[in-house]
């Protein structure tokens, strides 16, 4: 039976580790492909996102103390507001003056096992909506290609709604943006995203 996600949000933050380990298995997911839109290209050729989710969710063991909120959406904050200090720091590293990575003929990288790729167009399949006949590694690989493709800040807002679930008024809060203002700059982003994927 599962149980409501606040009530394993209160337990985890009791330090209840099955409560924790429940809540990291529902994110997991959607954890997955926020690492991997985010990261782009760059970190998507040097690290699996399985190894940088498995590094997120050790430091959210060792960190639910510091997790401020009762409810499920305050975790999911949390949790991708660490995945994406993660990301910025992998970024940061494959672009330090030595090892810049610009300098690097680009391949595909780790490709996503096939577990891991469907997971990964499950999450990616509130963006678009993929045949299920697709083979999973093309068909994620073609939305990254595409998502690399956005600006910056509609890769974010993109994100924002479909990956963590965010209404428009939580994320124009994010954003310093109004409503209406967050709800043009989605339509437009998943206009430009639809146009890129054909």
């Amino acid at each position: 039976m599962d149980q409501p996600a606040n009530e394993l949000v209160a337990r985890a933050r009791q330090g209840d580790r099955a409560a924790l380990d429940a809540l990291l298995s529902r994110h997991l997911p959607g954890l997955r492909a926020y690492l991997r839109l985010h990261g782009g290209a760059l970190v998507r050729a040097k690290e699996s996102a399985s190894d940088l989710a498995q590094s997120v969710c050790r430091e959210v063991l060792e960190e639910i103390g510091t997790l401020r909120g009762e409810h499920e959406s305050a975790f999911r904050s949390w949790l991708y507001t660490m995945a994406l200090r993660k990301v910025l720091d992998r970024k940061k590293y494959y672009t330090a003056h030595k090892r810049d990575s610009s300098r690097e003929r680009p391949d595909e990288g780790p490709e996503a096992d096939t577990g891991e790729a469907r997971d990964l167009l499950d999450a990616y399949g509130v963006l678009c909506t993929p045949s299920r006949e697709a083979m999973a590694r093309e068909e994620v690989a073609r939305i990254e290609r595409a998502f690399d493709q956005l600006p910056e800040e509609f890769r974010e807002v993109i994100t924002l709604a479909r990956i963590l679930g965010l209404s428009h008024q939580e994320i124009g809060k994010r954003l310093g943006k109004s409503e209406d203002a967050v709800r043009q700059m989605l339509h437009r982003a998943r206009a430009r995203l639809a146009l890129l994927l054909g």
